[in-house]
């Protein structure tokens, strides 16, 4: 039997090793060679460096954030004092909610034995800034914290105190922080909306009375998943926290809210300011709160019961403090005019949609309106005012103006419940329909340039009537924020309005005005939206940029 299998073992390995050989050799001569392929390259941004280099900053993995190597080094050498206020706040904010356990599910005594955030501060790893056409500013910092705070609350049950620590805390955050709207008053912005990007990561140590329960199998998974979902449930965006940090009536910016259609009916009796002759009067008016120009009637020559019959229209921003200023003049051909005598009446008196006439005794003096009907021989004006709010502000007038208190909800106190719609009759919808304001917001310009000259304003050609901002000298990048406002009788669904950055020379020589570009802005997106807030590139202008906010609001 051995000598069997020993003849066979020779056998087999002299038929195999040529076999394999000659097999081999076949497969070397008569197979293919792969075709090779180029190497697959991406983009750094591209590639998942967090997988292959957990610790890598996130400046170095996303190119759109930046390095702040210089807001880590600030918060390092301030963690001293920060840590005082962070523990302070969050001892002010814990104790009350503590107080109220005290005596309840046989609890004793509910407080904190140690309380400190340990000595290593948060590191940014990178922070992204948003650019909106909007007057805020939004940030998304990478936070992570892998801190050693002591946290130690003793609660007392039965008379047993029982210990819970929280220690080697880990918190990875990804926030969104908006600061807005931005105001011309220090800290230069009156809120801070603060939510989330995605779920954090939170991580953390927890022992009771010397025990870690975060080992007990199932709970540390349990804790992790309901601590991301409770705070991803309030904060997780759209959600957010708005933190106010100025007064609302600080930094309040009144907008117009409607208009208050005057008509300068006629006066009677006017006394007389000429030697020879009658007088020859006209008003001028204007709205208290407003740095427009006053408007004037026409000159009613020798005559002191004159009849005008004209209309006006103001852009009422707060009706419940503005007044309606009138004077009467007695118009002269050389020196100053005379004046004959003035009022003043309260927007408050007023009910909107409501045509309401007033018959005003003229005073000599402003002192003296403490009442319209005051005994003095300067004569009577009389005028007919009907204010009338947009379509947006209806919620807040549905009543006198003088006893409004909106709520929140828009509707007013009078009767409780009754709505601005009921008011208005299908007359009043038909000869209101269609009006409305043209409010065009010229913010700012940037990378402007002239040949000779850099000093920008910017020009408003609209319907044959121009405006134009203030100049700005020695820049590219003015920055004007100037309202410009509009009152037409209907929509401009079909016009354009022409916008055009002009440098002007200051001192003297060739080429005093040279444009730096324009462009032309359709108002029909302005109509159908309501409103448009836009950066536009200027045309004849090599990287020129204006940035122009229109909006447009009817009665």
């Amino acid at each position: 039997m051995g000598f069997l299998s020993s003849l066979l073992e020779i056998v087999g390995i002299g038929i195999g090793i040529p076999l394999g050989l000659i097999v081999g050799f076949y497969y070397f001569i008569y197979s293919k060679p792969k075709e090779i392929k180029d190497p697959l390259i991406k983009p750094l941004h591209e590639l998942d460096l967090q997988d292959l280099l957990p610790e890598i900053p996130l400046w170095v993995k996303n190119p759109n954030y930046h390095r702040v190597d210089w807001m880590n080094k600030f918060i390092s050498d301030l963690w001293p004092h920060l840590h005082k206020e962070i523990t302070g706040m969050i001892r002010s904010t814990a104790e009350p909610i503590f107080s109220e356990y005290n005596g309840k599910f046989h609890i004793k005594e509910l407080e904190f034995e140690r309380l400190s955030m340990g000595s290593i501060p948060p590191v940014f790893n990178g922070l992204k800034v948003y650019e909106t056409n909007e007057k805020e500013l939004i940030m998304e910092p990478s936070i992570k914290w892998a801190g050693n705070p002591n946290i130690v609350v003793v609660i007392n049950i039965f008379s047993i105190p029982i210990r819970v620590q929280l220690e080697d805390l880990q918190i990875f955050l990804a926030p969104r922080i908006t600061l807005t709207p931005l105001v011309p008053a220090f800290p230069c912005f009156a809120n801070i909306v603060v939510s989330l990007m995605e779920k954090p990561h939170v991580d953390f140590g927890l022992n009771i009375s010397g025990g870690d329960i975060m080992s007990i199998p199932g709970l540390y998974h349990f804790v992790q998943e309901t601590i991301k979902k409770q705070v991803a449930d309030l904060y997780l965006w759209p959600q957010t926290l708005e933190i106010p940090i100025l007064d609302a009536s600080t930094v309040a910016v009144k907008k117009p809210v409607g208009i208050l259609h005057v008509n300068v009916v006629q006066a009677v009796k006017l006394i007389k300011k000429d030697i020879l002759g009658s007088s020859d009067p006209y008003v001028k008016l204007r709205l208290t709160g407003d740095k427009l120009p006053a408007r004037k009637t026409s000159i009613k020559k020798n005559n002191l019961n004159p009849v005008w019959n004209e209309k006006f229209k103001f852009i009422v921003k707060d009706p419940n403090s503005q007044f309606l200023q009138l004077q009467v003049f007695d118009w002269d051909k050389v020196g100053g005019h005379d004046k004959i005598g003035m009022q003043l009446v309260p927007l408050k008196a007023l009910t909107p949609f409501d045509k309401k006439e007033f018959k005003l005794d003229l005073l000599s003096d402003r002192n003296d309106t403490c009442c319209f009907q005051s005994k003095n021989q300067r004569g009577q004006l009389v005028v007919e005012l009907k204010f009338v709010p947009f379509k947006e502000e209806r919620g807040r007038f549905s009543g006198p103006l003088d006893i409004i208190e909106p709520r929140e909800n828009g509707t007013t106190n009078e009767n409780g419940s009754h709505e601005i719609m009921s008011l208005l009759s299908s007359d009043d919808e038909s000869v209101l329909g269609g009006a409305g304001l043209l409010s065009v917001l010229i913010q700012g310009a940037e990378n402007v340039e002239g040949r000779c000259h850099n000093n920008p304003y910017a020009l408003i050609l609209f319907r044959g009537e121009t405006k134009k901002t203030a100049m700005i000298r020695k820049t590219r990048d003015p920055r004007w924020d100037e309202e410009f406002q509009f009152m037409l009788e209907e929509p401009p669904l079909h016009e354009i309005i022409y916008i055009q950055v002009i440098s002007k020379r200051t001192g003297f020589g060739f080429r005093l005005k040279e444009s730096l570009g324009y462009v032309e802005i359709s108002l029909a997106d302005v109509v159908h939206n309501g409103r448009i807030n836009q950066k536009y590139h200027l045309i004849d202008s090599k990287n020129g940029v204006v940035h122009v906010e229109i909006s447009w609001k009817t009665v």
